[in-house]
């Protein structure tokens, strides 16, 4: 190590965090603990864990390297790119993207309003050659999952069929990822699904993928479902697959994440209406209020509570989620612009209201406070589609830290221990 860190004795907490670029926000959330004990440290009222000060450390390290050579700490691609969810928590720890994929043209036009025109925008992905996407250092990919299953390779074989990597993933959108993986080589990757991705098939279609990352690719992979209620009042269970070519001891099952019980609340990202928030239209009216295209008409709020009575008479789950500042939202999905069943904001008039495109941009952390709010450049309709078919980006900042961090230990040979021990 560089000896940035004193070996005993009391440390300038604060300093080192300052000179690791973090906020007393981003501290905590980066080292899985609560902002008041951050700020315990800091003013020597608790000692901070040696884990907490390797990881200051590391980033105070690739702050450095980045700073002498002007240059990224890694170059990544960003595949299935969607709005640049994955993109934004990677650029967060000093990554640089290079490519970008994305069929959609309107998630294009929203991935272009925040992030420019750098490079272009590929389209589909699967008409793409491998050898036309530049060499880089991490692969993301938020693949759609497609339905596939694994025939026995004694049929195969008899039938003179492929299999294994050539024939059970062959079809799939998997398959265009593991190509380019294939080709490319990349020192690390970092694949984001749905958590029924487990389950799918009885379990079949996991270990296809992982079979195909681990023995036909060669990476080390490791696997979690994290929910994103630690970082955003939302429970969003998404799985996250990483996998490093060269042998390295990151697990993302070490990674600490912080208490969910102790995440924020829908009032943290709801508009206040109270004349504090600079009004915004068409989510806002010119007082600041939601505009009222936002609330349900009277029609479909009984038809809404009818469909769920019924639901609850046959003893199903099925029926809205009415909630307020205190609470925490249901799962925002694609379909939300068709009835916004799932997450209805409960208001003084007689019937509730959706969240605006804003309200999510800031629930699926797109919006931060202190950085510039997201530009939300199509309809309602598509900016409910984008958001709902998104990753909550403080998910993914924290892993890609996680992730910078081991790049940087394998580029210089230092031996960093980040993580606590799975539990």
């Amino acid at each position: 190590m560089s000896g940035t860190l004193p070996r005993g004795g009391a440390v300038d907490f604060r300093l080192l965090r300052e000179q690791a670029g973090l906020s007393q926000a981003e501290c905590a959330r980066e080292s899985g603990y609560c902002e008041k004990t951050v700020r315990r440290w800091e003013n020597g009222k608790a000692t901070p864990r040696p884990a907490v000060l390797r990881l200051l450390e590391s980033r105070i390290q690739a702050r450095a390297v980045h700073a002498d050579h002007n240059e990224p700490a890694f170059t990544f691609i960003d595949l299935f790119a969607g709005i640049g969810g994955l993109r934004k928590g990677f650029e967060a720890a000093g990554g640089k993207c290079i490519f970008t994929s994305e069929w959609d043209k309107y998630a294009q036009k929203t991935y272009r309003a925040n992030f420019g025109d750098d490079h272009p925008i590929a389209g589909d992905i699967v008409a793409i050659p491998s050898e036309h996407i530049p060499e880089h250092d991490v692969l993301l990919a938020g693949f759609p999952c497609q339905p596939f299953s694994i025939a026995g390779v004694s049929k195969k074989n008899a039938l003179g069929r492929p299999h294994g990597f050539a024939c059970e993933t062959q079809g799939t959108l998997f398959f265009e990822v593991a190509r380019i993986i294939e080709h490319h080589k990349p020192r690390a990757f970092l694949l984001e699904n749905v958590k029924n991705l487990l389950t799918h098939d009885g379990g079949r279609t996991f270990r296809v993928i992982k079979q195909t990352l681990e023995k036909e690719l060669g990476y080390h992979v490791t696997e979690k479902v994290i929910d994103a209620r630690a970082f955003v009042p939302q429970h969003r269970e998404r799985i996250l697959i990483a996998g490093f070519k060269d042998p390295t001891t990151f697990d993302i099952r070490r990674i600490k994440l912080p208490d969910p019980a102790n995440g924020p609340r829908l009032g943290s990202i709801l508009h206040p209406e109270d004349g504090t928030e600079i009004p915004e239209a068409p989510y806002t009216d010119a007082d600041g209020r939601v505009a009222a295209r936002y609330r349900l008409t009277p029609h479909l709020w009984d038809y809404l509570q009818r469909y769920a009575a019924k639901h609850r008479a046959k003893g199903n789950g099925f029926g809205f989620g009415l909630v307020g500042p205190d609470d925490v939202a249901r799962t925002l999905s694609a379909r939300y612009y068709k009835d916004g069943a799932e997450i209805l904001i409960q208001t003084a008039s007689d019937t509730p209201r959706r969240l605006t495109p804003r309200e999510c941009a800031r629930l699926m952390g797109f919006d931060r406070e202190g950085s510039p709010p997201m530009v939300i450049p199509v309809s309602d309709t598509q900016a409910y589609k984008q958001f709902g078919n998104s990753v909550a980006v403080p998910v993914v900042e924290l892993v890609a830290k996680h992730m910078a961090a081991h790049l940087a230990r394998q580029t210089n040979a230092v031996e960093l221990d980040l993580f606590e021990q799975v539990a």
